[in-house]
């Protein structure tokens, strides 16, 4: 009998190492900053490499920001996958059959504006009970002291964000010319 509770023990043990891990219950706040509050144009051409648990995907991308406009192409071995156009009050997305339905246009938009956006910008849009804090070039996104978006600058030309909530990695390389994190 106890040779059985053990066995199922173990069984039980197994199986939970093996489901995935369960998502959080937390969503995270949608910035939505003016394009004029980045404070200066841009224009970008970018490598992003996506992971997500043992995936690992890679795309090109073309960042334009001016005062009026933020554009972001994101393209996957020559195809267009998502355009994206934000003018400070509507989103325009354009997207093409193939892209995965968990790409959403919110919260690449989200990314980018959290990654590139100043800390002052993002403060002023963040609801009551989120705070975010910066160490130089790292910058955490925070809710009850718990750490759930958070994004480094590694090199000149390299920023990576680690999103705990939706549970992926991503590294945004500038092709030329670096783009600074604030």
């Amino acid at each position: 009998m106890h040779r059985l509770i053990a066995l199922l023990m173990a069984c039980l043990w197994v199986s939970a190492c093996a489901m995935p891990p369960v998502k959080p219950d937390v969503v995270l706040p949608s910035l939505q900053l003016a394009p004029a509050a980045l404070g200066h144009e841009l224009s970008a051409q970018q490598r992003l490499v996506f992971r997500f648990g043992t995936q690992v995907r890679e795309l090109d991308a073309l960042l334009e920001v001016d005062a009026t406009v933020v554009r972001l192409a994101v393209q996957a071995m020559g195809r267009t996958g998502v355009r994206l156009q934000w003018d400070g009050k509507d989103l325009v997305e354009d997207r093409a059959a193939w892209l995965p339905a968990a790409v959403r246009g919110e919260r690449v938009l989200d990314d980018v504006q959290f990654s590139l956006w100043p800390a002052d910008a993002i403060r002023s849009a963040l609801p009551a009970g989120w705070e975010l804090t910066e160490r130089g070039t790292f910058r955490e996104l925070r809710r009850n002291g718990q750490v759930w978006l958070q994004r480094e600058q590694v090199d000149a030309g390299t920023l990576r964000i680690r999103n705990d909530v939706d549970g992926y990695e991503l590294t945004i390389e500038s092709v030329a010319g670096g783009v600074q994190a604030p």
